[in-house]
C-alpha cells in the first residue's frame, strides 16, 4: 500500500493561516481541544489508526520553505512579519494528536495551545479521507474523466456569469485529484474562477488564496467571553488585527438571526460581506439584503459568499434568486475535489473545548441554521439556546 503524505505545510485552508496570525497576536497562551466527528458513520478498516499515525508523524518533518514564506509576504501583506517568522520556525508536533481505533470506529483528538494546534484540523481530515479510499481499495474515475468533468463544470459556471472558488481541501478524494482539479480550473484564463482556499495550490497555480475565519473563531470567543458577547467580540478582534482587510464575516455559528442582532451598522459597513454556510441559502440572502437596507446600505455594494454543500444546480438556483439584488460569489468544495465516482466522506473536526484561566475546560458549541449541524455538549447547547433566546 502506498503511503499517504502531505507535501507542503501550506497544504491547508487559508483561514487557518489568517486565524493563526490573529491567535498568535491575541491569544498566545490559551489551550483548546478538537475532536473528529464521523457524521457519515464511515467504517475504518483494521490498521487504519496505524497508517494515520504514520502520516501524522511524517508531518513533523515539514517546514515552510523560503519560497513559501516569500509568497506569503508578497501575496498577503496583512499577515504580520513576526508571524511569518514564527511560521517559518513552526513544526507540527504529532504528540498533540491522539488517535484511537476501536474495531471500525475512529477517534481523533487534538489538544494543546491554540496558536499551535489550529493548523491540524484540515490536513487531518484530508489525510483521513485519502487513506479511507486507499485502504478500502476504492477505485475512482480516471484522471482524464476528472479533468473533463472539472472543465465542464467550470464552463457551466462561467456561462452563469458567477465568480467561484475552490474550497475542497478537507474532504478531497486525494492530493492528486485536488491537483488535477485546480490545474483544470486555471486552464481558461478568461474564466471567473477566482482562487482556492488551499494556500499550497493557490501558490502553485498563481491564483488568490481565499478565506477569513471559521466557526472556531466564534466558538472560542463564546467560551472565553460568553455567548452574548461572542459575535461582537469575534468581529471586533478581527478588525483589530486586520484593519479592514479579510472582510468577510461568517454568520451562522449561533444562528444568522442572532448574528444580525450584533452585526450593526459599524460592522455592516466595515465588512465587505458575509459567508453563508448552513440553512436555506435564498432565505439567508433575503435576510442579508433586508439587514443591509435597514442600515441604509446598498446591498449591491456588498456580497455573500455561498459555501454550503454546493453543486451546479444549487449555484444556478441561488444565482437566479439573487442576481441584481446583492453581490454573490461561490466557494465550491467536495463537488469539485471529490466528484470522482465514489461516495464522498461526511467528516468534520470541531473545536470542542477551551481552557479557562483557572484550568477548567469549557465546552464549545455551534448552533448553525440547520439543527442537524448543531455540535457540542448537549447541556451547553441548551444553555446557549437559553442565553441567546433561540427557539427550535
Amino acid at each position: 500500500m502506498s503511503e499517504v503524505r502531505l507535501k507542503s505545510i501550506l497544504d491547508n485552508d487559508f483561514y487557518k493561516i489568517t486565524m493563526q496570525n490573529a491567535v498568535v497576536k491575541l491569544f498566545p497562551s490559551e489551550k483548546v481541544k478538537y475532536s473528529f466527528i464521523n457524521r457519515g458513520k464511515h467504517h475504518f478498516p483494521k490498521g487504519f489508526d496505524e497508517e494515520l499515525r504514520k502520516s501524522v508523524n511524517a508531518m513533523a518533518e515539514m517546514k515552510l520553505t523560503k519560497e513559501e514564506k516569500e509568497y506569503l509576504r508578497n501575496t498577503c501583506p496583512y499577515l504580520d512579519l513576526p508571524y511569518l517568522d514564527f511560521l517559518a520556525g513552526y513544526q507540527y508536533d504529532p504528540s498533540e494528536v491522539q488517535i484511537v481505533q476501536t474495531e471500525n470506529d475512529l477517534e481523533v483528538t487534538v489538544v494543546g495551545e491554540w496558536y499551535r494546534t489550529i493548523l491540524w484540523e484540515v490536513p487531518l481530515l484530508a489525510l483521513i479521507s485519502e487513506l479511507h479510499y486507499v485502504m478500502n481499495g476504492i477505485e475512482r474515475d480516471s484522471d482524464e474523466t476528472v479533468i473533463r468533468n472539472t472543465l465542464e463544470k467550470a464552463e457551466e459556471l462561467d456561462n452563469l456569469g458567477v465568480n467561484f472558488a475552490e474550497f475542497g481541501t478537507r474532504r478531497r478524494h486525494s492530493y492528486q485529484v485536488h491537483d488535477l482539479v485546480v490545474d483544470a480550473l486555471t486552464q481558461n484564463k478568461s474564466s471567473k474562477f477566482t482562487g482556492s482556499s488551499n494556500v499550497h495550490f493557490a501558490m502553485k497555480y498563481g491564483v488568490k488564496p481565499i478565506g477569513t475565519h471559521a466557526h472556531e473563531w466564534f466558538m472560542f470567543h463564546a467560551a472565553e467571553y460568553g455567548f452574548k458577547m461572542a459575535n461582537a467580540l469575534s468581529l471586533e478582534h478581527w478588525v483589530d488585527v486586520y484593519r479592514g482587510d479579510l472582510g468577510v464575516a461568517l454568520s451562522d455559528t449561533y444562528t444568522t438571526e442572532v448574528f444580525f442582532q450584533q452585526f450593526d451598522k459599524k460592522f455592516a459597513k466595515l465588512f465587505d460581506g458575509v459567508r453563508h454556510d448552513s440553512g436555506d441559502p435564498i432565505e439567508f440572502a433575503e435576510k442579508t439584503i433586508a439587514h443591509y437596507e435597514q442600515n441604509g446600505i446598498n446591498p449591491l455594494f456588498k456580497y455573500i459568499i455561498f459555501s454550503d454543500g454546493l453543486n451546479l444546480e444549487k449555484v444556478a438556483e441561488i444565482t437566479h434568486a439573487c442576481r441584481g439584488k446583492i453581490g454573490i460569489s461561490f466557494g465550491i468544495g467536495t463537488n469539485l475535489t471529490n466528484d470522482v465516482g465514489v461516495k464522498p466522506m461526511n467528516i468534520v473536526m470541531k473545536l470542542i473545548a477551551a481552557q479557562s484561566v483557572n484550568g477548567d475546560w469549557i465546552p464549545t458549541v455551534k448552533l448553525s441554521d440547520e439543527h442537524g449541524k448543531y455540535t457540542g455538549d448537549p447541556k451547553m447547547i441548551e444553555l446557549a439556546k437559553e442565553f441567546l433566546r433561540i427557539k427550535d
